[in-house]
C-alpha cells in the first residue's frame, strides 16, 4: 500500500471516507451486521486469552460496536475507543476518542492491548499503522485486529467492471483494493511484532440484488473512497447492467444473489524478553533423519507404508 509521503498517491480519499462514516452514522444500527459478526469472531479469540488488560485501545470503534459485543468480558479494565469520524466517537458512554487511524494521539507504551474490526483497510499506510499501534502498545501488549481481505466483494468488482466497460466503453475503479493473507504476516513482521499469526475466514452474505447490497455498503458507510476513483454519479443504464450481470453471474437457487466477505485477522505481541524465542540456525542437536526415524517415519521398519 502508499505511505504518506508526497512521493507517493494516497489509495484512498481520507475526506471522503469521513463523509461516508458519517453520512451512515445515525442510521448504522440498520447496516452493522458484518461489523458485529466480526466483533464477535473477534471476541472469542480475545476471551481465549486469559490475562488481564488494565488500558486498551480499540481503533475505528464505530461507536462501541466491540464494547457492546464483549459487555465487559476479555479481561479489559478500560477501553479507550477511537474514530475518525465525529459523529461517531462523540456519542455518549465510554472514553473516546476523534483520530485519524493513521495519525494515533497515544504517547508510547500506553496500551495493554490494541484491537480494531474491520477499519485498517482503508489506511494508506497499513505498516505505518501496524507500527504505530506496536508503539502504543507496552512490552507484551497484544494486537488483535481485523480487516477486510482480497476476496471481499470479489462478485462486485466483476460485474461492476463488465458492465462499465460495455456501456461506457472502459473501466473505473469500483471496489477498493485490500491486502492479502499472503502479504498479512509479513507487514506484521515488518511492523516489530513478536509471534505474529495471520489467518483468514469468509462469510457468504446474500442479497435480494445487486442494488440492496449497494445500499447496504453505503449503510455501512464503506462506498467508495478511492483517490483515483470517477467523481460523477454512476449511470443508471450501468448500474442495472451491473446487478443484471450479478443476477446471471451469482444468483443462487433461490434467487439471492450472494456476497463475499473474507476477513483477515492478525494477531501479534510487542516484543518483550519473557516471550519464547526460535532457536538459533544450526543449533538444533538432533538430526531431522534421527527425529524422522524416532518418530515412525520412513527410517523406522514398523512405519505406516512399510511392506
Amino acid at each position: 500500500m502508499s505511505g504518506l509521503s508526497q512521493a507517493f498517491t494516497p489509495l484512498f480519499d481520507k475526506a471522503a471516507l469521513g463523509a461516508h462514516r458519517a453520512r451512515a452514522a445515525a442510521g448504522l444500527g440498520r447496516h452493522d451486521f458484518l461489523f458485529r459478526e466480526a466483533a464477535d469472531r473477534l471476541a472469542d479469540r480475545l476471551l481465549d486469552c486469559k490475562r488481564r488488560f488494565p488500558l486498551a485501545l480499540d481503533l475505528s470503534s464505530r461507536g462501541g460496536i466491540l464494547a457492546q459485543v464483549l459487555d465487559g468480558r476479555g479481561g479489559i479494565e478500560l477501553l479507550v475507543e477511537s474514530d475518525a469520524a465525529p459523529p461517531l466517537a462523540t456519542r455518549p458512554g465510554g472514553l473516546r476518542v476523534i483520530a485519524d487511524d493513521e495519525l494515533l494521539p497515544f504517547a508510547p507504551h500506553s496500551f495493554d492491548l490494541a484491537l480494531s474490526v474491520l477499519g485498517l483497510h482503508w489506511v494508506n499506510d497499513l505498516p505505518g499503522t501496524l507500527l504505530q499501534m506496536r508503539r502504543v502498545l507496552k512490552p507484551d501488549g497484544l494486537l488483535l485486529v481485523s480487516l477486510l481481505g482480497g476476496e471481499t466483494l470479489t462478485e462486485l468488482r466483476q460485474v461492476l467492471l463488465a458492465a462499465e466497460a460495455e456501456i461506457e466503453g472502459g473501466a473505473s475503479p469500483r471496489v477498493s483494493p485490500f491486502a492479502r493473507l499472503v502479504d498479512a504476516a509479513a507487514l506484521l513482521q515488518r511492523a516489530g511484532f513478536a509471534l505474529p499469526v495471520a489467518d483468514t475466514e469468509r462469510i457468504i452474505v446474500t442479497y435480494p440484488d445487486a442494488l440492496a447490497l449497494m445500499r447496504d455498503l453505503r449503510g455501512m458507510g464503506e462506498s467508495n473512497a478511492q483517490a483515483d476513483r470517477r467523481k460523477n454519479f454512476t449511470r443508471r443504464a450501468t448500474l442495472l447492467r451491473a446487478a443484471s450481470l450479478y443476477q446471471e453471474r451469482f444468483a443462487e437457487a433461490t434467487g439471492r444473489i450472494r456476497a463475499t466477505f473474507e476477513i483477515l485477522t492478525l494477531t501479534g505481541w510487542s516484543p518483550h524478553e519473557s516471550q519464547p524465542k526460535p532457536l538459533k540456525r544450526g543449533s538444533a542437536q538432533v538430526s531431522l533423519a534421527a527425529a524422522l526415524t524416532s518418530a515412525g517415519g520412513p527410517g523406522d521398519a514398523g512405519g505406516a507404508g512399510t511392506p
